[in-house]
């Protein structure tokens, strides 16, 4: 049975499975005219889904001699029904339209130009039946977003203008006090660079296990992602990224007086997993602290992704931008590994003149080989986001030196965006 054949199949016993229990639990309602029948109920509670952002995005890039330059505008519009039988149905569109063209989005063959990838697209961002019959359980089938935990092993890419979804059955129950079971199987990774791109969709058998219970002083998890992506012609990363990432995280928060301390620690091991021609075992480790006072807040932190000189631990699911940088140098681990020592600052302020909110951020990164001696080079981030009611707005930049890997690059960008 295909893919596709089974994802209708799986769709339909939900249905049915979800008109039975229904059927079983619900009282006739047919006794009562006013009474609204489970279609009429799922039509009523139907609610619109809109958002759109528009982005400017600038890249100065060695050795290239043209700037990129990026103008994009992403809308998405779409609905959620209300429940019939315990089922509704997400139906999500986007739209993805470059105003200003002088960028290789990896789709449009401006290789003169550094990349910016924000290709233009139009497709089907999710399609979704979640059913609630079983207690404590939400069952989702079609295509549909997943973010788990702090989005470094799996995450839907949201600050590119097309969101990474999955093609996937997912169960999620809550059914035990502060224990969450979440299990995906993913058929389609639906990537930021459109159904265009030859990179665009790795298609496979994926399993996506993540188990966490809540303490008192924070959240202990276990988690095992099962990645097996077929071969693309012209795109060996998308095989030799298959692999088995098992792992474990803690994170939580504590006051300390008038401070509030946040935590954060994991460790994962990997190893190549189905028709991946590479054998590699890899480690990652990530310790993290942030003090807040008032409208301040500092943090450090190091993450290692390891290396053996072929091959860097990976994390081809990962929100890669919230990580080593944003000028996303090392979206790919280098084959030596990395080590990311990082500070980062903030403050925020609330109810400036006419604004809800106003935060600035920075970052300072150093960035090492680590396997070998060598200093990759070290990156400066700073963010200034300004939000009132559903608009925000945002100016960001990024500037990475190098050392002993790639080329200086600096990133500028300014953003409006509304989510209705």
């Amino acid at each position: 049975m295909n893919r596709a054949r089974l994802l209708r199949v799986s769709i339909t016993l939900v249905l049915c499975a979800a008109a039975a229990i229904a059927q079983a639990q619900t009282p006739d309602q047919t006794s009562g005219s006013a009474a609204m029948s489970p279609l009429e109920s799922a039509i009523s509670g139907t609610k619109l889904l809109f958002d759109t952002r528009m982005r400017y995005e600038g890249v100065d890039q060695e050795p290239f001699a043209e700037d990129a330059e990026a103008l994009t505008i992403r809308t998405r519009l779409g609905f959620e029904t209300g429940k019939a039988w315990s089922t509704s149905l997400l139906v999500e569109g986007d739209l993805v339209w470059p105003l200003i063209t002088d960028y290789n989005s990896t789709t449009n063959g401006k290789t003169q130009y550094p990349v910016v990838a924000d290709p233009e697209t139009y497709e089907i961002n999710r399609l979704q039946l979640t059913n609630t019959a079983l207690p404590g359980t939400t069952l989702t089938i079609g295509r549909q977003r997943i973010v788990l935990d702090d989005h470094r092993f799996v995450g839907n890419v949201g600050w590119r203008q097309n969101e990474q979804t999955f093609d996937s059955v997912r169960i999620v129950n809550k059914s035990v006090t502060n224990l969450t079971l979440d299990l995906s199987y993913v058929t389609q990774v639906n990537r930021v660079f459109g159904k265009d791109s030859p990179q665009g969709r790795y298609e496979g058998d994926s399993v996506l296990a993540n188990v966490s219970y809540q303490f008192p002083i924070g959240k202990l998890t276990g988690f095992g992602y099962l990645l097996e992506f077929d071969p693309i012609e012209g795109v060996p990363a998308a095989v030799r990224d298959s692999s088995e990432t098992v792992g474990i995280r803690f994170a939580g928060e504590k006051p300390v007086g008038s401070t509030k301390i946040a935590y954060a620690a994991s460790y994962a091991t990997q190893s190549e997993r189905g028709d991946n021609p590479l054998s590699f075992d890899l480690d990652y480790y990530l310790g993290e602290v942030t003090a807040s006072f008032s409208r301040y807040s500092l943090g450090v932190g190091l993450e290692v992704l390891e290396g053996d000189g072929v091959k860097g631990f990976t994390t081809p699911l990962a929100t890669l931008h919230k990580f080593q940088g944003w000028t996303d140098k090392f979206l790919a681990t280098p084959v030596d590994g990395i080590e990311d020592r990082y500070v980062n600052a903030g403050i925020t302020f609330k109810n400036v003149a006419t604004l809800e909110t106003i935060a600035l951020t920075a970052s300072y990164h150093t960035y090492d080989a680590e396997r070998i001696s060598m200093d990759y080079g070290d990156e400066i981030n700073i963010q200034l986001l300004a939000k009132l009611g559903k608009v925000s707005g945002i100016l960001k930049y990024g500037d990475y030196q190098a050392d002993g890997l790639f080329t200086d690059t600096k990133k500028y960008w300014m953003q409006f965006e509304y989510v209705w």
